[in-house]
Order: structure tokens, then sequence, then C-alpha cells
């Protein structure tokens, strides 16, 4: 007579591989994708934090704005973001730059719109809902090629900031049809002075394209 075999009920794990109740043959699968889980959510930006910028502007270098636009970056800053003249052609309606050292930072962005560089500026404050309690004050700048900008400058908790806005037509374009371009600067707290004389030859070098 022989005697029925039962099968063991499914999920059942025999006694030599289990610990604290827990299949202990799960334990390295699951090890694994925790440890690729931290690496992936906090190695990799801790590495790209660490491992310094090289792409250094020096003297000579030139920011391509797109359609033959053009500015020249402040040298010994770090172009974290964008394309030199010479590289692959930038889009005037789809620029972005960054460029960056110690506490400041300095963006350009393009894009399309029709009107004056004072409405665009007031379009980009609104989409933003504004800075509270920045103390901003309004004015104009002009470029050594004849471009004025919009400038809105204050100064808040964040730190300090300037943006300026301008619209950068091809010869015999009209202004209220030409790209946008807003060019933004930020600072650590009372550090805009330190570096008021890269923004302003920054500025005053933007050169729109002759024959966009």
């Amino acid at each position: 007579m022989t005697a029925d075999v039962q099968e063991p009920p499914r999920g059942w794990v025999p006694v030599e591989h289990r610990f604290l109740g827990l299949d202990r043959r799960t334990f390295t699968p699951a090890l694994i994708a925790l440890v690729v889980a931290l690496v992936l959510s906090y190695g990799l930006p801790a590495l790209n934090a660490a491992i310094p910028w090289r792409n250094q502007i020096r003297a000579g270098d030139v920011l391509d704005l797109g359609g033959g636009a053009t500015a020249v970056p402040p040298v010994g800053w770090q172009l974290e973001n964008g394309t030199l003249t010479g590289a692959d052609a930038a889009t005037p309606t789809s620029l972005q730059i960054l460029l960056a050292t110690g506490g400041a930072t300095i963006t350009l962005r393009g894009t399309a719109y029709t009107g004056s560089a004072s409405a665009f500026l007031d379009q980009v404050e609104r989409s933003e809902g504004g800075e509270p309690g920045v103390d901003a004050a309004r004015g104009t700048v002009r470029s050594d090629a004849g471009l004025t900008g919009v400038v809105q400058a204050g100064t808040g908790p964040a730190g300090d900031a300037l943006d300026v806005a301008f619209k950068v037509p091809a010869a015999g374009q009209p202004a209220e049809s030409a790209p946008a371009l807003l060019v933004r600067v930020r600072t650590a707290p009372d550090q805009f002075e330190r570096y008021r004389d890269d923004v302003t030859a920054l500025l005053r070098s933007i050169t729109p394209g002759a024959g966009r």
C-alpha cells in the first residue's frame, strides 16, 4: 500500500531557504535592484556634480544666437548649454544658452514673438507670476550694434536678478515680427556688482544677423 504524496502548496518555501519568513533566494536579486536604483537616484547626480565643466569660454569665442545673430560671452565662464559659432547652427526661435560661473548664471532664450520687447518682457513676467519680494525698476540698454533692450532689475531673498528683452531683426525686417531674445542673469544675494562688467559687455556685444 502506497501513501499519497501531496504536492506542497503554491508559494511554499522550504525551511532551509527561509529567513524571518522570507525566501532567502530572492535576497540577491532584490539587493542588486536596490543598488542599481540608488546609483541612478543618487550616485550619478553626485558624480555629475563632482566633475567640473571643461567647456570654459576663451578669448575669441562667440555665441551663435541663430540666424547669424551673435554675442560675445565673458571669458572664464562655463558654457553649460548652447553653441559657439562654427559649430552646429542655432535656431533663433528655440534658442537655449546657459553660462555659469561661481554664484552666477546667464541664460539666453530665443522665441517667436510678435510685438515689442517691452510687451515680450511683460508676457514673460505674467507667465511666471512675478517674483514676490523683488523690488524692480525698468530701464533700457543699447548694444553696440544698435539693438535696444528693455531691462528689469531687482533683488530679493533668492538673490539678485536682471532680465533684458530684445527683438533681434534681420536687415530690413520689422522689429515687431522679429524673434525675441530674453537674457536672464541670476546671482547670489548682493553679488550682482561682482559680475556687472561681464554682463554689460555681453549685452553690448549682441549683434543681429545680416541676412536672416
